[in-house]
């Protein structure tokens, strides 16, 4: 797919300096608790999963899922180092479907919805996947996605039966916004 950033470029973004900017355990703290089934989507080498898998605790379940088997094999190593493979299910995405569990508490979309061809059936699966009261976080890099593009994501996620608004500020370098299932 031309759209999905390639595994190996993942090394640029994906290292301590980012870890001072986005510090994956304090931004998920205020989503995710012990017991929470949740999703990382476009997990690339799992920046997030390791922090939503220790947030989720022993009872929860993470589910990491890529299109790229590169970034799944980096997320399970990094999850195994971390202590918390038991809880964390590696999943394949295909072309044309993510392949979620659900019901799910939580699901993060960190800086890749603009790579998905069709975000109206992406938010479809998503909200198919989401539990009553469940929550989607999408953040877009400012540096590569316009305010434009992402509140036409989510027009996109509200058309799908999901309410939210664009939270100014919620992340850093990026446009964000929250959305959750009634």
């Amino acid at each position: 797919m031309e759209h999905v950033c390639p595994w190996w470029m993942t090394y640029l973004f994906d290292n301590p300096i980012r870890r001072l900017i986005h510090d994956p355990r304090r931004m998920m703290e205020k989503f995710v608790r012990p017991g929470m089934r949740v999703a990382d989507i476009g997990c690339g080498m799992g920046c997030f999963t390791v922090a939503l898998a220790e947030l989720a605790g022993p009872p929860g379940q993470v589910q990491a899922v890529d299109l790229q088997e590169q970034q799944l094999r980096a997320v399970g190593r990094r999850c195994r180092r971390g202590g918390v493979s038991d809880r964390v299910k590696l999943v394949r995405a295909g072309e044309d479907r993510l392949g979620l569990e659900g019901p799910l508490d939580f699901v993060l979309a960190f800086w890749m919805v603009h790579e998905v061809p069709d975000q109206g059936r992406f938010f479809g699966e998503i909200l198919s996947a989401l539990g009553s009261g469940g929550r989607l976080l999408v953040a877009e890099p400012k540096f590569h996605v316009t305010r434009r593009d992402t509140e036409v994501e989510l027009s996109l996620a509200r058309s799908r039966g999901i309410e939210g608004r664009m939270t100014e500020g919620a992340v850093r370098l990026s446009w964000s916004f929250v959305v959750e299932k009634k």
